[in-house]
């Protein structure tokens, strides 16, 4: 079933009923600023940091779902209603929503009164608008009254659920009726004392009314559906004080039929240095000079039409990078589109801020940061290199690193610690990814301070050594690297031996003594190793470069010699140093994460264990709705293996479709020739194939999820926590640098299709460095076919193609 459909031209999913089976949201911004925003106006805004600057509130865990927004209500001669449908809920004549890149639009019809509102950030504004038009479609002059709503956050959003014996007395506002640009509400709450920021809500016209206090608006014990100042038909007036401060505008609307009139609201977030936060003597009035300037930047519709302009063309330009031509619609949608969106927001938002992370638990994380710059890094690679040395700043100097890091601050989390041995390595691949990308060696030479400490610099290329070298100096009985924490699979705690309910496994002290080891880090290791001696021996440094491909080789055997079960390859060694991922256990047999990381890192292929992992993953993980992280799933907690089986069969990390991983897989399979397997695979736990179940799947038929349900769950094919996950990241380097096979390398662009049969013709169109690929595949899809390639007419050997000039368009021809 759907509940909508795919507009390529417009590049936009088309929500046409507001009862999609879980919110449908969209993400707006792409610098400072930063909206939620789903099909039925719900989420909210921050500035930079989802917990530190929190501009207005969402209520996560609500009855009913999705409470909370920026919302529009419409009085219509006692006839309330909301164009979004929700709060009020009233049946709508014509319902529509429309998610773009960085933007939505919203319409809703009833009783002759069309309203549409078109959200989205303006590049280089640190403010939502919204520009709404009424059209009267009836045969009847109309005249209505509107009213706009947005509840102000009190900033730190954790503080602002928490601590209401000091929050209910704080709030304060000011009301500017007559703004240079319309009628303007300003957020000011501890602007008195420790604050240098404010809120500003406001109209590009006079507004006939106001409110700002939420128990006025709403009134006592009534739901944002009941709200009793809409159903009055007149704004009360009010001024918080304390309580619960809110921004609210009515505007009357008179319309001849067929007439229309435009309406822009403003959501910003200014700033003011300490010696300018005041306009009078007395302390008592804010500055609104920022404000009054970004207002009149939008003061009427033509100019926020020409900001949208600008925004869609700023897209149109991202995208211009990568595309593909296949003849498979999903495919190119997925490709040309929604995966590399996705990438942008993970870029943005690490796993902070969703549905299903509140962005006051979790910052920047160390190593899904770097993972998320794999797949945007072809896009905007200046900001690429920011958030690289962003992220090594919170090293340590033994190499490890902080798990997470707050985006404002830009400094290390130590509410969630470090100690995930996993962590140092996915340094080297994002600066790997970046050099390959870019060419851009002089990052290297970059000063980069450890836990961002001023003077403790080193070069770039020293934390890529302490990466290395921390995996290096911790290395268990089997010679394989000891888990610490956790590595990739948070869940997997071998150290930890948690009984206490409510105590998290990422942070307890873990039990000393124990040697647990992973074979993933291990898969990791000779993986990235083979990248860090390749950036050494680029740099001149042939010893360094000797000793770590020494050591990425002792690594492979050691995987090979005790890392290998007979069918696959084992998941870790535990404490004790029992083997976890053994076909001689009953549940746990076999595990994802080493068997796709491992043939990505070439361990096994030539004795044949690669193809026999893989196989055995399509035999056991396998499922119609992907594959599954491990199986047979734990049915009782191991208090050995931690966290991992806390989850009732078939959830997230037990036996769960850790979409995450998948793509491991994909590419392992593409290593090894199998192209039409992987292509399956991809298409498994690909959004827009998936649209047709969306009754099962319900979250977003336009984005990746996290975690599908697996074959032990319930509700196998249910998907949870869409948006923000690493997924993004890798499915996007599956389909592009593998499954269609163009991929940047140090010298040029490997090309090396491996899709399988069903895509018989595409085209790629990449830029890299400045000139223009056009790659045109023809493809038999046999297994273990490899192209051969024509370059501007001339045969070539091999599979890379060199790097040319700058402005140069080069024309490829691949025969599979």
């Amino acid at each position: 079933m759907r509940y909508g459909h795919f507009d390529d031209d417009a590049r936009e999913y088309v929500i046409t009923t507001p009862h999609t089976p879980y919110p449908w949201i969209n993400y707006l911004g792409s610098e400072r600023f930063f909206s939620l925003l789903s099909h039925q106006a719900g989420g909210y805004s921050f500035y930079r940091d989802a917990k530190m600057r929190r501009l207005t509130r969402y209520r996560y865990n609500n009855v009913p779902a999705d409470a909370g927004g920026r919302y529009l209500y419409v009085h219509d001669e006692g006839d309330v209603w909301t164009p979004s449908w929700l709060p009020v809920k009233a049946d709508l004549d014509h319902f529509e929503a429309r998610h773009g890149l960085g933007y939505s639009r919203i319409t809703g019809e009833r009783r002759g009164l069309r309203v549409e509102t078109t959200f989205f950030v303006p590049l280089g504004e640190d403010a939502e608008v919204q520009k709404v038009t009424v059209t009267n479609t009836s045969d009847a002059y109309k005249s209505v009254t509107l009213f706009s709503f947005v509840e102000f956050c009190l900033w730190n959003a954790q503080d602002d659920q928490t601590n209401y014996q000091r929050n209910l007395s704080i709030g304060e506002v000011e009301v500017e009726q007559d703004s240079p640009h319309g009628s303007a509400i300003y957020h000011r709450t501890e602007y008195r004392e420790r604050r240098d920021h404010y809120a500003v809500f406001a109209v590009n016209a006079r507004a006939d009314g106001f409110d700002t206090d939420r128990d006025t608006f709403v009134g006592p014990y009534n739901s944002l559906g009941e709200a009793a100042v809409p159903r009055a038909g007149e704004s009360a007036g009010s001024v918080a004080s304390g309580w619960y401060p809110i921004g609210s505008h009515s505007v009357v609307v008179s319309l001849a039929p067929g007439e229309s009139r435009e309406l822009v609201y403003v959501l910003g977030y200014l700033e003011n240095p300490d010696e300018e936060k005041w306009a009078d003597d007395a302390h008592q009035v804010v500055n609104k000079t920022g404000a009054h300037a970004l207002l009149g930047r939008f003061a009427t519709a033509q100019q926020a039409d020409d900001a949208l302009a600008a925004l869609q063309a700023h897209w149109t330009g991202l995208l211009s990078t990568y595309s593909v031509t296949s003849g498979d619609d999903k495919l190119d949608r997925m490709v040309n589109v929604w995966n590399q969106y996705q990438c942008m927001v993970t870029f943005n938002m690490s796993r902070s801020a969703s549905y299903f992370e509140t962005g006051i638990g979790r910052g920047m994380g160390f190593r899904d940061s770097n993972q998320d710059l794999l797949g945007f890094v072809h896009l905007i690679p200046e900001r690429a290199r920011e958030r690289i040395v962003d992220i090594a700043s919170t090293q340590f100097p033994d190499g490890s690193a902080y798990h997470q890091y707050q985006p404002l601050t830009k400094r290390g989390n130590n509410d969630i610690g470090s100690g995930f041995n996993d962590d140092p390595l996915w340094l080297i691949a994002g600066v790997a990814a970046y050099v390959k990308e870019t060419g851009d060696f002089s990052i290297l030479d970059e000063p980069v301070p450890f836990d961002n400490e001023p003077g403790s610099e080193v070069p770039l290329f020293e934390h890529l050594t302490r990466s290395f070298e921390f995996t290096v100096d911790n290395l268990g009985p089997h010679g394989l690297p000891l888990i610490g924490r956790a590595d990739w699979n948070d869940c997997l705690n071998l150290n930890c031996f948690s009984t206490t309910p409510g105590e998290s496994f990422q942070t307890t002290e873990n039990q000393a003594g124990g040697a647990a080891e992973s074979v993933f880090i291990a898969a990791q290791f000779v993986l990235y190793g083979e990248q860090y001696a390749e950036l050494a021996e680029r740099r001149g440094l042939d010893e360094a470069a000797a000793r770590a491909r020494s050591l990425v080789g002792q690594m492979r055997e050691a995987v090979l010699t005790h890392g290998w079960d007979g069918r696959w390859f084992l998941r870790a060694y535990d404490y004790y140093g029992d083997p976890v991922g053994t076909d001689a256990h009953d549940e746990g047999k076999i595990w994802i994460e080493p068997q796709g990381f491992a043939v990505m890192a070439g361990i096994g292929v030539e004795s044949g264990a690669a193809a026999q992992a893989l196989d055995s993953v399509g035999e056991l993980l396998a499922t119609d709705h992907g594959m599954v992280l491990q199986y047979p799933a734990y049915t009782t907690y191991q208090i050995r293996l931690g966290e991992v089986s806390t989850y009732p069969p078939g959830y997230k990390e037990n036996g769960g479709i850790f979409c995450h991983n998948n793509p491991w897989v994909i590419i392992g399979e593409t290593m090894l020739g199998r192209g039409e397997r992987a292509f399956d695979y991809y298409k498994r736990i690909t959004p827009a194939y998936r649209e047709d179940i969306s009754d099962v799947h319900r979250l977003e038929p336009y984005v990746y999820a996290q975690m599908i349900a697996g074959k032990q769950a319930v509700r196998h094919g249910e998907a949870k926590n869409s948006w923000l996950t690493g997924t993004a990241a890798w499915n996007f380097v599956a389909v592009s640098q593998h499954l269609l096979g163009v991929r940047p390398d140090y010298d040029g662009l490997v090309v090396d299709p491996q899709i399988g049969p069903d895509v018989p013709r595409f085209t790629v169109t990449r830029a890299a460095r400045g000139a223009t690929y056009v790659i045109e595949v023809t493809n038999g899809g046999a297994p273990g076919a490899r192209g051969r390639l024509v370059v501007d007419g001339v045969p070539m050997t091999g599979n890379l193609v060199p790097y040319a000039p700058a402005g140069a368009t080069v024309h490829v021809q691949v025969t599979v």
